[in-house]
């Protein structure tokens, strides 16, 4: 990350991942997670459902979509948050193609 100095504020670039910024295990897969959890939390606010009734929609437990309102997402995998979007109607395309760089990675794309 780069340093700099603007009106004598040091202001440091992020990286374009919060979670490896603040030097947390598995940064990728959170960052991964979490633009997952975004969609699906604009999702339902779109479709206008209760928590119950997404919760039922997706096939888990009413207290789970809360917590993942809030940002808890740790107890669920990337497969389930992929599901629980394919079962709020969206489709998911998974694209695999050269890094630029020596090593790859992955993000998540929204329409």
């Amino acid at each position: 990350m780069a340093k700099r100095m603007i009106e004598g504020i040091e202001i440091e670039t992020g990286s374009g991942n919060v979670f490896a910024d603040l030097g947390l295990p598995d940064a990728e897969k959170l960052k991964i997670k979490s633009g997952l959890v975004i969609e699906i939390i604009r999702a339902v606010r779109r479709l206008g459902l209760t928590q119950e009734e997404a919760g039922r929609r997706m096939g888990i437990a009413q207290p789970k979509v809360s917590g993942m309102m809030r940002g808890d997402f740790a107890n669920l995998s990337e497969r389930k948050l992929m599901e629980c979007l394919t079962r709020l109607g969206y489709d998911i395309e998974i694209k695999v193609r050269p890094a630029k760089e020596e090593l790859g990675h992955l993000t998540v794309a929204s329409a």
